[in-house]
């Protein structure tokens, strides 16, 4: 049978962006000669990197060759000497710009406590095993993208505002993964204070109408964010607006120990996108020490989503979890004891994990033949 054939397209992006794609791409690879799967990649600028060479955050040319592409794997953007630059010519606005020329408007970011790094939390381990949450946040509404939106010397604004459809279709996005979890969710808002969220709460409840089989409960987002740290396993899916899931997901980091562990998937109707929650980490690019795991999980669920090849997902899934629980780590989510490994060597120990995986399952299948 032929090799199912996937195009990507692939913006490492600024910091240790670059660092973690290799190592995804790595991944992919022998993702591709064990499974029969093609994957033809190009690589594009966005973000620091494109300002540096062409004046702008993303090009109209790099958001053609995304909307050529089966899928967009993106690395971090961003970085201190970008600062300054005014909000429109930001490298985070090549982000934005590249979620609303996609579509992109449900965000997707699991946090899933592995066993073996239960101790790398800032939280009691009896708080937080066990706990499996999936942060569903609208990502192409909200206050940032609302208009008008401004600064000058006096004053600064912005919009926050919602239509029915943005918040119909991410309610709808959540309900279908909660069926497919734990039938449970939690939709995240400020309706004692603002209008928009009043709105929200109102259109989700009317969603939920055609979901009885699965529970809706709600809950304050100040209350929330506590509440993650509290009591996480409480959670199964988190619904919420744009800005609270930015805030509520990487609250979710400090559970799983570093936000090097969390990958993420931004889907709309026709394209997907999927990257690291991570930012870019100046201050330790090019030294070969960054986490990749997020970015390689990234993948992960790229096979899952746009691929739908749930064995290679769990394969690339199991050799992480195999090679934490074998003591390797990177040095942020490091312990005593822990043998601590660069970001190129850890990545071989995923690879090397997935060929002895893929090998006993062929065993085993030759054997029951």
């Amino acid at each position: 049978m032929s090799a199912s054939s996937y195009k990507l397209a692939v913006l490492s992006g600024d910091g240790i962006g670059p660092e973690v794609m290799e190592s995804a791409m790595s991944v992919l690879e022998t993702v591709g000669q064990e499974y029969d799967l093609s994957f033809e990649s190009d690589s594009y600028l966005v973000g620091g990197s494109s300002i540096e060479k062409h004046g702008i955050p993303i090009t109209d040319e790099v958001l053609e060759a995304c909307k050529d592409s089966d899928a967009v794997l993106l690395g971090a953007v961003g970085g201190p000497e970008w600062d300054s630059l005014p909000q429109e010519n930001k490298p985070e606005k090549g982000l934005l710009q590249l979620r609303e020329a996609l579509g992109l408007y449900s965000n997707l970011r699991p946090a899933t406590i592995y066993p073996s790094l239960v101790d790398s939390s800032s939280l009691k381990p009896e708080v937080i095993q066990g706990s499996d949450i999936m942060v569903v946040r609208e990502l192409t509404g909200g206050i940032y993208f609302g208009k008008p939106r401004g600064i000058d010397k006096n004053e600064g604004w912005n919009t926050l505002r919602y239509s029915r459809i943005e918040v119909e279709r991410i309610a709808k996005t959540a309900f279908e993964l909660a069926r497919l979890r734990d039938y449970k969710v939690t939709s995240v808002h400020k309706a004692n204070v603002l209008e928009s969220s009043q709105f929200w709460r109102d259109v989700v409840a009317d969603v939920h109408k055609n979901y009885s089989d699965v529970m809706l409960d709600e809950m304050y987002v100040d209350n929330a964010a506590m509440q993650l740290v509290r009591d996480p396993k409480q959670f199964d899916v988190i619904l919420t607006q744009n800005m609270f899931g930015d805030i509520l997901s990487d609250i979710t980091a400090m559970l799983t120990g570093s936000l090097g562990m969390l990958p993420s998937a931004s889907v709309g109707e026709k394209y997907a996108l999927y990257e690291p929650v991570h930012g870019t980490a100046p201050e330790i690019a090019g030294k070969n020490i960054a986490n990749p795991i997020a970015m390689i999980a990234s993948i992960a669920m790229m096979l899952e989503i746009t691929c739908k090849h749930p064995q290679a997902t769990q394969s690339v899934n199991t050799a992480i979890e195999s090679v934490l629980a074998s003591g390797y780590r990177t040095a942020e989510v490091a312990k005593p004891g822990d043998k601590i490994l660069s970001t190129s060597e850890i990545t071989a120990k995923i690879i090397e994990s997935m060929k002895k995986i893929n090998k006993k399952v062929d065993e085993t299948e030759f054997i029951n033949a």
